[in-house]
């Protein structure tokens, strides 16, 4: 049985997959019956490669990919609603308010928040963000000078409102720039390959991927000497400044999940894990005296699969509940 949060996060994913055309994911009569599950037409990419900004309404619960100038206009009291933004590993998000009618005396409210945030977990986790939590958000009727603009800190922003007065609204602007060193990613698909590359910086990156996948590790550049140490005891890398650590857990938050394994040095060749679990993170943890570099890949975990690959390989685990 899928967990709330699987389901929430496939239900957001689902969104990205009309957004960017992948109709594996969807029925086409489904894409061709409701507005904002429609897929890009040949005619609207012409028109964005042409420099024409795309405009569509938001609804209450939304999911976004591209830029473009968005609305949101209430029909009935609206209480509980979100826009989840995401863009690709290497891209950073920036919204702006262009237009704001809502009654912040009357109990609606505007929030910008630089992550995501399901079911009170956050990503990234607040050990792996720059900023103290209260920094990431942006309240449009919180006091003092009103913040009309964020630029997010990784490949994932969002909005959360309330709106009593049908009628009253918002639009802004979405627009991304190029993050030359990705630290915290939410994967868009369930299979890829990334390279992430700390130089010189004491922070911690977490790579999430919504999914159970077979995730294979290589090129691990730690500055330290060759060797693997699976997390079989408490004290794990203590001590390590600089090592990988592969999470999993069921949900968004990676400080609240639980450690699979830690590579603590630097090797060549091939690390593979089978994770069960409804969200995997690689989480890198770097003190700054090194140039540290991990690249791996990762597919959707078959559930069928249950063959033990003959190259280094450790068994499919994940607990069910922690």
């Amino acid at each position: 049985m899928p967990s709330a949060l699987q389901f929430q996060c496939h239900f957001i994913l689902i969104f990205l997959a009309a957004l960017k055309g992948e109709t594996r994911y969807l029925k086409v009569r489904d894409a061709a019956e409701d507005e904002p599950f429609l897929l890009l037409s040949e005619d609207l990419k012409r028109e964005l490669s042409a420099g024409q900004i795309y405009r569509r309404s938001l609804r209450c619960i939304d999911m976004l990919s591209i830029e473009g100038q968005f609305t949101f206009t209430a029909d009935q009291p609206q209480l509980h609603c979100a826009t989840f933004f995401i863009g690709e590993p290497e891209e950073l998000i920036t919204i702006d308010y262009d237009f704001v009618k809502i009654d912040c005396q009357g109990g609606d409210f505007l929030k910008m928040f630089d992550g995501w945030i399901l079911k009170g977990e956050k990503f990234p986790s607040s050990l792996d963000h720059p900023l103290t939590t209260s920094q990431r958000y942006a309240d449009f009727c919180g006091s003092g000078n009103i913040q009309r603009s964020i630029r997010s800190s990784q490949n994932v922003a969002m909005i959360f409102f309330r709106i009593h007065q049908p009628g009253n609204g918002f639009t802004v602007t979405v627009k991304k720039a190029t993050n030359l060193f990705p630290c915290n990613v939410i994967s868009q698909t369930p299979s890829g390959r990334f390279t992430m590359v700390i130089p010189h910086q004491h922070k911690n990156c977490s790579f999430s991927i919504i999914y159970p996948v077979v995730i294979k590790i290589s090129d691990l550049i730690l500055g330290h000497l060759n060797g693997l140490f699976l997390k079989k005891s408490s004290a794990g890398c203590a001590g390590v400044g600089d090592f990988v650590e592969l999470l999993g857990g069921t949900g968004l938050d990676p400080s609240k999940m639980f450690p699979l394994a830690d590579l603590c040095h630097s090797f060549q060749g091939s690390a593979q894990m089978k994770i069960g679990c409804d969200n995997t993170v690689l989480r890198m943890v770097s003190s700054g005296k090194h140039i540290n570099r991990v690249t791996f890949e990762y597919h959707q975990l078959d559930l069928q699969e249950t063959e033990t690959r003959k190259e280094n390989s450790i068994e499919e685990f994940c607990l069910p509940s922690i």
